[in-house]
Order: C-alpha cells, then structure tokens, then sequence
C-alpha cells in the first residue's frame, strides 16, 4: 500500500510551521520565509536520547567543570570562546563564502592534534584530497588529525563512536543528510534535526562539536534561527575577502563573554593572530590630518583604539547625504543634529561621511564625542591633537556622559603613547587619573570643542 506523504509550510527563519503557505510569518514577521517541507512521522522516527533515566540532584553538588576546558594554543579563539573549549559542548561558527571559516578550523584542529589531542574532521564540501592539499598550504599535518569526507550523519556519528575523538568539526552543517528525515541537504528540517543529533551527541558523550554554517546574503545564518538558540555559542567570522584583516566575534557564548572578538590576519600560509589590534589600526594614521580622531571602544574585555575619519563637504542636492561604515547612521545623523542645534554649525547643507579605518564595526556610545569632534575637525578644516584620544557619550542636550571602563581605555592608550584624553567629567572623578597623561574633563559639547581646537572658529 503506498504511503501518502503530507507536507508542512516551514519558516525559514525562525521555524514556524504552517499548514498552508503565508506571505507573512505570524512567529517573526517576515515576509517570504515558508518552504515546503515533507512532515516527519515523529512515531517512526528513532529516538536519539539515552534511556537511562535521570534524577534531579542538588547544584552544589554538582563538580565544577571550569578546569575541563580544552586550551586550543590559538589565543585570540581562546579569548573568544572564554579561556578554551568546553567540553560537551556545541559551537556554531559563520561567515561569508571564502572569509576563511575552513581555514580557521583546520589550524584550530592541527593545534590541537599538536597537543596529543585526537580530533575528527568531517568535510561535507570538500574531498579528502582537496583537504590535504590545503592542509599542506597551511602546515597542518599532526598524525592526530583524523579527516573525512561524509555527509551522511548517521555514518557521520558512527565513526565518532569508533575514534573517539576529543573534537569533532562538521563543515559545513548545510550539507549534513539525516537519511531518517525525507528533504533535500540544507533544507529548514534537515539543519534543525541534524544540528539536534549532533547536540545530543555532544551532550552525552562530552565531545565538544564545531558546526560551520553558511549565511544568507543578509548576513544571518542559513536555516532556522533555532540552531543559533540550540548551540552553546555562536561565532561569527567577519571582514571583506579583498581585506588582509578578519574578526572572530562571539555574539552568544554561554561559557564566557559575549562580543568578545579575535582579530586575524590573512597571509598566504593561513590566518595569523594578531595579538595588538590597536597598533595594526592605527599604524596608518595620518598625523596631521583634519577630520581624524582616535577613542576607544571595549570589544568585550579588550579594550581597541580605533580610528573615526569624518569628511563634511558641501552638498550638490537638495537633501544632504550622511554616509556611514561602521558606525550606526542614525545614532551619527542624531549626532549632527545635536551639532547644529547647540553649537549652531549649519550641518544641514553639508554631506557627512564616515568611516572606522580598518573595516572594524562599533555600536558604543562612548564613542560619540569622538564622531561630534571628528565632524567638527573637518567642517572647520582644523587637525586635532595626534596624540589626544577622546571618550564619552553625548545626550541630546549636548551633556557629556560618563562611559564605563575608562581606566582601562586609558591604559591602553598609554601603552601606545597617547599623551593627552579628553574624557567626560563624570567619570573623571571617580577613577584615579594617570600622572603621565594630561587628562582634560568636559561637562558639555562646547567644552569639548574649546578643548580640541582651542577656541573654536566660527
């Protein structure tokens, strides 16, 4: 007798399912997202859980297992992840095609093979050949690192029963085949009971699991946003293939900080560490330039000089432009409008561009007064102090606010010879202020311009 197979409409963002397909999602709100997927008979399909039962027990009584970590010898991934790799757990690494997803995870992999460790990669996109020949590029050829290339999961599980590794690296997660479930490879079902296995998996045995996944060409992951809630951290690779620099940023981590990144360099022989990423950005600066002005972002613990560049021109259209890379335009549009309202610079007949040299992306308030100061700098066509570094948050009444780790901007600043900060005077009252900088306190915008350029012109 042949079975009839029934069909569901999926969310591919969050999903949602449907009995018929929708323009809109009802779960997330977006538009066009359903795809036909065949449903799962869930009372034939096999169980992945132990069947040992469990009982609750007391959380004091629980061991810590803070010193189980598995060091990886690449610093800048161990900041990233919180210290190492926790075992049992699942990391879910994405980034544009040819960023260097596969790159990263082949040295993390030789470095831990290097260690002793015993570590199983399995390719779903490239063949054992073609492995090794990238694996040759890079120098990544320790005897304890084991490769395949499978993309049937339940194989995939069988051989990591039988090796037992310490690690286990799925690349990518898109292309994994669960022959239980009736879609295609990359398919919303398909990612989503893959990347359940494999959490289980990792659960039960205390493997750690990487996942690479592909986004879409709006940056997101592809398949359902589930398989971000499901995995323990979420890393994004960052940066533009025609760039040398890559961002490792950790946007969820259970076991450490979130938006802590991790800064590469992509050479011939694979990507480097760079271990002072202020320096790396700011080692083209111009020295007497007009709208260039350096502050201080936190990159979750770390603390990054970065370089604001401002160039205000006179408009050819009616509506001014505000072209902006690295900063949110609207928090730099609301910005100008401060600008010209409390210090009466006449912004609205002029474009406003700006950029973070280097491609890093920056969210922090703190870094308003620097924008305000870098505009100003290129409106009056005046250079500001090269060696000054300038923090602070800016309220819609022109205030300066105070910013949080401020002695640790500073110190970083020190360690790169700046000489001179102009800080909010909130925060300069309850840090103890370095004796081998000049540190300068505003209270409002105004001061901070006098501060800057001396007396400011009109």
């Amino acid at each position: 007798m042949k079975r009839t197979e029934k069909t569901v409409f999926t969310c591919s963002q969050c999903g949602y399912q449907s009995p018929k397909w929708m323009g809109k999602c009802p779960g997330c709100g977006q538009w066009q997202t359903f795809i036909e997927e065949v449903l799962i008979d869930k009372s034939s399909q096999r169980s992945t859980f132990s069947t040992e039962a469990s009982h609750p027990i007391s959380i004091a009584d629980i061991p810590s297992c803070e010193d189980e970590r598995l060091i990886v010898g690449i610093p800048e991934l161990d900041r990233v992840l919180g210290g190492g790799i926790v075992k049992g757990s699942l990391v879910l690494i994405g980034g544009d095609p040819g960023i260097g997803k596969s790159t990263l995870m082949l040295q993390v992999l030789n470095s831990l093979a290097t260690q002793g460790h015993r570590v199983l990669y399995v390719s779903g996109e490239e063949s054992i050949s073609q492995i090794r020949m990238r694996s040759q590029r890079l120098s990544a050829s320790a005897p304890n690192l084991l490769v395949v290339a499978e993309t049937d999961l339940d194989r995939m599980l069988a051989m990591a029963k039988t090796t037992s590794p310490d690690v286990l690296a799925v690349d990518s997660i898109q292309t994994v085949l669960d022959p239980a479930i009736p879609s295609l490879p990359g398919s919303v079902t398909q990612v989503r009971e893959s990347a359940l296995r494999l959490m289980q998996f990792a659960k039960q045995t205390g493997i750690p699991v990487f996942l690479i996944g592909h986004v879409t060409k709006d940056g997101a992951i592809a398949g359902p946003r589930l398989l971000e809630h499901m995995v323990d951290a979420v890393l994004y690779f960052e940066g533009e293939r025609n760039h040398l620099y890559r961002i490792l940023r950790a946007v969820k981590n259970r076991f450490g900080s979130t938006n802590e990144i991790g800064v590469f360099e992509m050479k011939e022989s694979g990507l480097q560490e760079v271990r002072n990423p202020s320096a790396v950005f700011l080692a083209e600066k111009p020295e007497h330039a007009s709208g260039s002005v350096v502050t201080a972002t936190m990159e979750g613990t770390r603390p990054i000089l970065i370089e604001l560049q401002a160039l205000v021109c006179n408009t050819a259209y009616g509506t001014p432009r505000r072209t902006v890379l690295g900063l949110d335009s609207g928090r730099v549009a609301l910005l100008a409008a401060v600008m010209e309202k409390k210090l009466g610079l006449h912004l609205m007949g002029h474009d406003i561009f700006m950029n973070i040299a280097g491609g890093i992306e920056t969210d922090e308030p703190a870094v308003d007064l620097a924008v305000m100061i870098a505009i100003a700098s290129s409106f009056w066509d005046k250079p500001v102090d090269p060696r000054s570094i300038v923090l602070g948050e800016v309220g819609l009444a022109g205030e300066v606010r105070g910013i949080g780790h401020l002695e640790t901007r500073l110190s970083e600043a020190r360690k790169l010879g700046f000489t001179r900060a102009i800080i909010p005077e909130s925060s300069a009252m309850s840090i103890a202020l370095p004796s081998d900088m000049q540190v300068l306190s505003v209270r409002s915008i105004a001061q901070a311009m006098n501060r800057s350029f001396g007396q400011a012109p009109d």
